[in-house]
């Protein structure tokens, strides 16, 4: 963070904003010389378009153009940020605030852990704090999205259930929360029988990480991630193509991990946990079969229609545990199925909700924070695709149709106290760069959730 924003300084540069309908009214009025270079250099306002002004006396850069869209968000500033040279920066809006400062701290994010220094590497322009921007509120935002990148961009190597867990651990340490996680065999002595079912393939141990935080006074709002280190598919083993990015597969994990990190950081008034079954879905003599049947927690029986549907069954433990204290929110994340991919891309997670006013906060929140979600319907005539032949629910439909969908009906049917629940279905993947976010892991959703649980419990209005 201190890279990219610094303290108020004589030297900064200030950076002027325009859309191009403001630019052209704008134009008549700058200094001939100035209208000239602009137009020298193609500048139109276009937004992420910047124009370096020299001072002609010294050399240095005096103003700087840049163009921005009708309502400007974080990626706006992170694309003005990504286009201007190393250098001190000021912006002249005076209404510009978090959204600014945090945009154009993400746009000097890189994931670099395994590459060597670059010789000669360019600096990152530094931003002075915008007068508006809530620093704190700034600084955990980007944390919580740098870990969650982070910890999707780490190659599974080193990236397993463990490796999970001690991140958690890091975080619970720092946010002042208890920190609990019930490993191996012990799984099944506590009954988390599905999590141990996906992960006693693989030779690194299952594991149930329980993070709680928060005076146990306030309203209860529970996460729960899918913390898949790696998904092979098991029996039913995945082709090359669909293996390569299963190092994201506990993309859901990271994501509720950082949003915690953000929640304790703000100490919004809420008593927090964080479920995060961690495993690797591996293939091995133990490995769970096509046509298994598995109790859950809760007790349905599930039949093992396919064993690459693996990240609903250890959701479905998780949800089961985090269901019995009934929270005011309850909110899981999971990189979980590939028709939500199809239906809505890669930048849209799928919400499910049980509770339409839930749902509708969400949603709003997202756009609010330039993180969007797509409601879609959890439409229970669809139960009847995942009924069990041999068992009370299959994992896996017997049709093409609705996998989403499905996916969250699962999901459901381990939900039956909790009032108020959603579903993200995300991709938490960006397949192609852009501002502020370049090609690798994304913190999909996070901002969206975060937003919508401080508007319900601090009251704060941004």
């Amino acid at each position: 963070m201190t890279a990219t924003l610094t303290a108020k300084t004589p030297a900064a540069t200030p950076v002027e904003t325009y859309t191009p309908k403001q630019w052209t009214a704008r134009r008549s009025r700058e200094k001939p010389a100035v209208t000239a270079w602009a137009a020298a250099q193609g500048f139109t306002a276009k937004p992420g378009q910047v124009l370096v002004l020299p001072d002609n006396r010294s050399g240095r850069a005096a103003r700087v153009l840049a163009g921005i869209g009708e309502t400007p968000d974080l990626w706006s500033w992170a694309a003005i940020a990504q286009a201007l040279p190393e250098g001190e920066y000021r912006l002249a809006d005076s209404k510009a605030g978090d959204d600014a400062a945090l945009g154009w701290a993400l746009a000097g994010y890189r994931f670099d852990r395994y590459r060597k220094p670059a010789a000669g590497k360019k600096g990152k322009p530094k931003l002075v704090w915008p007068a508006k921007a809530n620093r704190a509120r700034v600084i955990a935002l980007y944390e919580a999205i740098v870990l969650a990148r982070d910890l999707i961009n780490t190659p599974a190597a080193d990236m397993g259930p463990a490796d999970l867990a001690e991140a958690a651990r890091a975080a619970a340490l720092i946010g002042g929360a208890q920190f609990n996680c019930i490993i191996g065999d012990e799984l099944l002595e506590q009954n988390y029988p599905m999590v141990h079912a996906v992960g006693r393939a693989s030779n690194r141990l299952p594991r149930l990480i329980d993070l709680v935080w928060g005076n146990p006074k306030h309203p209860k709002l529970t996460l729960v991630g899918k913390g898949v280190c790696f998904d092979t598919g098991g029996l039913n083993l995945k082709p090359s193509a669909g293996m390569l990015l299963m190092k994201k597969d506990m993309g859901g994990a990271a994501v509720v991990l950082g949003l915690a990190t953000a929640i304790m950081a703000m100490k919004l008034p809420v008593r927090l946990r964080v479920l995060i079954a961690a495993v690797e879905n591996s293939v091995s003599g133990n490995a769970m079969r096509p046509g298994d049947v598995l109790t859950s927690r809760k007790g349905l029986t599930v039949e093992i229609g396919n064993t690459d549907a693996e990240g609903r069954l250890v959701l479905a433990d998780a949800l089961a545990e985090a269901d019995g204290e009934k929270p005011d929110w309850l909110i899981d994340c999971a990189t979980l199925t590939g028709a939500a991919r199809v239906a809505v891309g890669p930048d849209l997670p799928a919400l499910y909700s049980n509770d339409d006013a839930m749902a509708q906060s969400l949603l709003e929140a997202g756009r609010a924070a330039a993180d969007p979600l797509w409601h879609m319907p959890l439409y229970k005539p669809y139960r009847e695709y995942i009924e069990g032949k041999v068992a009370d629910i299959s994992n896996s439909g017997d049709t093409p149709f609705a996998g989403s969908i499905t996916a969250a009906l699962f999901l459901n049917e381990f939900v039956e106290k909790t009032k108020s629940w959603a579903h993200l279905d995300m991709f938490a993947w960006m397949p192609r760069a852009r501002p502020g976010r370049p090609f690798g892991a994304e913190a999909t959703g996070l901002r969206a959730m975060f937003t919508a649980i401080e508007k319900r419990y601090a009251g704060r209005r941004r």
